[in-house]
């Protein structure tokens, strides 16, 4: 990997968030980021195993998306700590974080060793990545608890 990151790695992140504002994307981002909180390999698997529904449409659509743009970095067609900075793949980091505590699982019930494989190798490839990884797995930690907390009455 060169070095510094080039121009043409910055076309291909301009590309890249280029494809995350289509229209369905943006659906798909925002159910997934704000509305769909697992919390289990069980319940991941309720919308995977629902093929019919608009759900199971946009968990494939992120999921392969970020897998994509992560594989990219992998094969050396993207500038990896370009990649890792927030502003670039953050999203990234926060999917990965909503599901990392049970992807063992996951992947032993889907009988897929490698499922979310490119991009928990690049959340967890370097020094930067880890740090933004164990940051955004705590503020999902914390929004999970606060969503479980029962809501003040008064």
């Amino acid at each position: 990997m060169a070095k510094k990151a080039t121009a043409h790695d910055a076309q291909l992140i301009l590309k890249l968030y280029d494809l995350r504002r289509e229209a369905e994307m943006r659906k798909a981002r925002k159910w997934f980021v704000s509305e769909f909180w697992p919390e289990s390999a069980d319940d991941f698997l309720k919308v995977a195993n629902a093929p019919a529904t608009q759900e199971n449409a946009w968990l494939r659509q992120v999921g392969s998306y970020w897998d994509m743009a992560a594989s990219l970095v992998l094969q050396g067609a993207l500038h990896e700590e370009l990649f890792v900075q927030p502003g670039c793949s953050g999203e990234m980091f926060f999917i990965f974080a909503k599901i990392r505590p049970f992807l063992k699982e996951l992947r032993q019930k889907m009988n897929n060793p490698s499922s979310w494989s490119n991009i928990e190798k690049v959340a967890t490839g370097s020094k930067t990545a880890r740090k933004r990884l164990e940051l955004v797995t705590k503020n999902i930690e914390n929004r999970r608890k606060a969503m479980a907390k029962p809501a003040k009455k008064g």
